[in-house]
């Protein structure tokens, strides 16, 4: 990342049609149009459908139309747009799967690592098998899906990740623990993280609270969307972000491991 470099960050927190992609995608043109100046456009953990163990029913194809509504929306407000969906990937498997379209059209994506057994999803989804970091002006940024969240190891890397990020599903019911381990990912990767949650109740009657917010490297709260519906944008201090890593190079001192 260059020192000189900001990063505009742009969160939309919303509710979320239950199992009804087009619906979802017509609310989301009108919100995407919100975003304009952003660098990076986050939205909730599946997006389209909300977060539905109906994962044969409601799965598209990896190239299905809203991937291909993804990439369109990115090339036409000239920014990454990120957030997952339910994917029939090339393998037959089902994903629960973050895209990271660019503007030059081209796609990228994430497979969610940890699947929620409280709920089943590890019945009807298969697990990613890797992390990934994708870049945006420079900036190195590492995407992750909901329940990862809990997992500091998963949530750690050794390569200098700048953001992370995460895209979720999270009840009310925890929200406590959403906000408690997002400060803490943040202190202990020293980076800035970003997080956007939906907010609204699912078709199974679950409530979410919201809680998007974007904090610095020292878990302080730069934003915060508590339960608002809206796009909220927040820009990221790259030189700022530089000088604490010089003034307190902790990363120096971790320790080494390998993921299996």
């Amino acid at each position: 990342m260059s020192e000189t470099t900001d990063l505009q960050l742009a969160l939309i927190q919303s509710d979320l049609a239950w199992h009804d992609p087009e619906a979802n995608r017509e609310h989301f043109d009108t919100q995407l149009h919100q975003a304009a100046g952003a660098d990076l456009v986050i939205l909730p953990e599946m997006f389209s459908t909300g977060f539905s163990m109906q994962s044969a029913e409601l799965a598209e194809p990896e190239d299905g139309p809203t991937s291909r509504w993804l990439s369109e929306q990115a090339q036409r407000i000239g920014a990454v747009i990120t957030g997952s969906l339910i994917i029939q990937a090339a393998d037959g498997s089902y994903r629960n799967r973050l895209l990271w379209a660019r503007p030059d059209g081209s796609v990228a994506h994430y497979d969610k690592r940890h699947l929620f057994r409280m709920a089943g999803e590890h019945e009807h989804y298969a697990a990613g098998e890797r992390q990934e970091v994708f870049e945006v002006k420079g900036w190195r940024v590492r995407p992750l899906i909901c329940y990862d969240l809990r997992f500091p190891v998963w949530s750690r890397d050794p390569q200098g990740t700048d953001l992370l990020l995460y895209t979720a599903n999270w009840p009310a019911a925890r929200r406590l623990h959403w906000n408690r381990l997002l400060p803490a990912r943040a202190i202990e990767n020293l980076c800035y993280v970003a997080a956007v949650n939906r907010i609204g109740v699912d078709g199974k009657s679950h409530p979410y609270s919201g809680d998007s917010q974007v904090l610095d490297f020292q878990g302080d709260s730069l934003l915060d969307a508590h339960d608002k519906a809206g796009v909220f944008h927040q820009r990221l201090d790259g030189a700022a972000l530089a000088a604490y890593r010089e003034r307190f190079p902790a990363h120096q001192d971790a320790d080494p491991f390998a993921l299996g």
